[in-house]
């Protein structure tokens, strides 16, 4: 029973790992259902993944094309302050 519970649950890391994972390649069956399983049982990764869909979809539906640099820098030094905060 032991062994099939190491197989079945996952951590909250590597269930992020297999989310992102998941939005640009394909997930083995394996990987799938002890997704899944973990899903059931983890609000904050079932969040985790809609945000992480959110922002793939934002993402791709972004154009860059015409991106001041200095925008970028501030934005990165917006960034790096806020996740110091926390």
């Amino acid at each position: 029973m032991k062994k099939l519970m190491q197989i079945l649950f996952l951590s909250c890391l590597k269930a992020t790992e297999f989310i992102e994972k998941k939005l640009n390649h394909k997930l083995s069956f394996k990987e799938k259902i002890q997704l899944k399983v973990h899903k059931s049982m983890c609000q904050a990764c079932s969040n985790y993944e809609k945000q992480s869909k959110l922002i793939d979809k934002v993402m791709s539906e972004t154009k860059i094309e015409n991106v001041n640099k200095e925008d970028i820098i501030s934005l990165k030094k917006s960034i790096v302050q806020k996740i110091a905060e926390k």
